[in-house]
């Protein structure tokens, strides 16, 4: 066998570890005997088809004023009336795709711009190592919400400004998360030998490195998705989010505020939904880390 044989087998082994059919059955009835992933995806899974069937689900049009205000749960109105008459479970149900739609997008968006530098700066080192991660470092700094506002208020208050602020503010946290590994792999055998037989940079990256340091980056995102649920909530809450009318569920609990001693439920049911959609991202997140760890699945 030629070295250059020997070194393309040595690099098969790693990636067949990796990504091969009897990995992800393995992974998956390990997510089955971990709870909390159990519960995360079982959570997500409702909020998404609810989501996905807000027009069949929704008894009513969320934006029709189509009753009296501020009607309390219960009858033909099952989760009661906002201050304009509007059905309120109509607007908790459409809600969810604006949550989903926005946390989904602007997770992809942090991904992409941070998963990528980080990989890149851990791949390549020195100067573009140093300079990537002082842009990330200078971005860190800034408390994550502050800089989201400052963001929007800059772009103008609309739901693209909003998935751009949330995929700026945390791209950083991929950047750190993928770059780690990262290094640690580029001095693996299997990295020199591609290398020796003359593999290009963006080869080696997408079938050798990538493979390697996926699992971190998807906890990742699965816990960036409920911080970016609760931040897009927290920015439509103060008004540079979603305009209205259009359901948010942070846009309902801002025009809450000052109805609360009337009718309670008009808070509680948007904050009880935010609640349960990061309570499940965050569920799922920690089953797919100690799933995915190798101490914890040690142990």
């Amino acid at each position: 066998m030629t070295e250059a044989g020997a070194a393309s087998d040595a690099v098969a082994l790693p990636r067949a570890a990796l990504a091969g059919p009897d990995r992800r059955v393995r992974l998956v009835r390990a997510l089955r005997r971990t709870p909390a992933a159990v519960i995360g995806a079982t959570t997500i899974a409702l909020v998404t088809l609810v989501a996905l069937a807000a027009p069949v689900l929704a008894p009513y049009d969320p934006v029709a004023q189509i009753a009296k205000p501020l009607l309390p749960p219960g009858g033909e109105y099952l989760a009661g009336t906002d201050e304009f008459g509007r059905d309120e479970l109509s607007r908790l149900i459409h809600g969810a795709r604006v949550s989903l739609y926005v946390g989904v997008l602007a997770v992809l968006l942090a991904l992409a711009l941070g998963g990528t530098s980080g990989i890149v700066a851990g791949f390549h080192g020195g100067r573009i190592d140093d300079a990537t991660m002082r842009v990330m470092d200078v971005l860190q700094s800034m408390p994550a919400l502050v800089l989201a506002i400052a963001i929007t208020a800059v772009l103008g208050s609309s739901l693209t400004n909003v998935m751009l602020a949330i995929g700026i503010v945390y791209s950083p946290a991929f950047a750190r998360v993928a770059r780690g590994p990262t290094l640690a792999v580029v001095q693996r055998p299997y990295i020199e030998a591609v290398r020796a037989i003359g593999a290009p940079s963006p080869v080696i990256v997408l079938r050798h490195v990538l493979p390697n340091v996926a699992a971190p980056i998807l906890v990742q995102a699965t816990v960036s998705l409920s911080t970016a649920i609760l931040t897009e909530a927290a920015l439509s809450f103060l008004g540079l989010g979603t305009q209205p009318p259009t359901a948010s569920w942070g846009l309902m609990l801002s025009a809450a505020r000052q109805y609360m001693l009337i009718d309670p439920w008009i808070a509680v049911l948007p904050g009880s939904a935010i609640a349960l959609s990061v309570l499940g991202f965050n569920l799922l997140g920690d089953g797919l880390r100690d799933v995915l760890d190798p101490q914890m699945t040690a142990r």
